[in-house]
């Protein structure tokens, strides 16, 4: 099946910019996860998300921005297709990051089948899953409105990632998973999970940040000022403590 772009033909791994792959390791913290890929399970993806994804899997040709866009709108979708590329291709530099390069290096009937896994069903029991997913896709938005304002010199779809992912830490918990890796700390465990599934550098140094805030980036601030631009969400987000008290990072940090 042909994926193109509008108005370029044929596409194969188009690169307009760079957004730096994590390679799992530590930075002086305790990050003793080990990379054992079969360790966590799968992470649902929404059911508008898939059914989108199939249907358009069934096209003549694929538009790779929009099943991008698609796909990047789903945490779920995007964090189980970015552990299929790094169990694929390993942490190294030859790895995919952006999502363009994860489906023509991956195949889109591989990401679909990644990403198909589970689905959230909108039963009342699961209203705080669909609640953190819309949460983390609209400070996502917020996020790549917030660096191109700012002139961080960030780069707006890495600023997007950064705030897709800020829930990270959350989602263990959200999810039932039972683990005794996983800290009680949302950012620490956030920060253990970038880095058992490789995610790229930009959601590591976020979660970097809220440990360790004289790391020298600019994330905190730019997911921060999301928060300020969007709607008030109904899920206990710890970022909304900061703008409730106006905290530095290190606060976030729960007992």
């Amino acid at each position: 099946m042909p994926i193109v772009l509008p108005g370029d033909g044929n596409v194969v791994n188009a690169r307009v910019f760079e957004i730096r792959a994590g390679r799992g390791v530590s930075s002086g913290h305790d990050a003793s996860v080990p990379v054992q890929w079969g360790h966590f399970p799968d992470v649902p993806a929404l059911p508008e998300t898939l059914l989108l994804m199939e249907l358009r899997a069934h096209e003549f040709s694929v538009d790779l921005r929009e099943m991008s866009r698609l796909i990047l709108d789903d945490l779920g979708a995007t964090l189980q297709i970015m552990r299929l590329a790094a169990r694929e291709y390993g942490a190294g530099e030859n790895r995919p990051v952006r999502m363009e390069d994860c489906i023509s290096a991956l195949s889109l009937d591989a990401c679909l089948k990644a990403a198909s896994q589970q689905a959230v069903t909108h039963h009342a029991r699961h209203r705080t899953v669909l609640e953190t997913w819309a949460h983390s896709r609209e400070i996502a938005h917020y996020s790549r409105m917030a660096a191109q304002e700012m002139g961080t010199g960030v780069h707006p779809d890495e600023a997007y990632l950064a705030g897709l992912f800020h829930t990270l830490g959350e989602v263990p918990a959200l999810l039932g998973w039972e683990t005794q890796r996983n800290s009680k700390d949302w950012a620490r465990t956030g920060l253990r999970l970038a880095e058992h599934f490789c995610l790229p550098l930009c959601v590591q140094e976020f979660f970097r940040e809220m440990l360790f805030p004289d790391s020298g980036t600019s994330w905190f601030e730019i997911v921060q000022t999301a928060h300020e631009m969007a709607r008030r969400s109904p899920i206990d987000c710890p970022l909304y403590e900061g703008l409730d008290a106006d905290l530095a990072p290190q606060k976030h940090k729960r007992a």
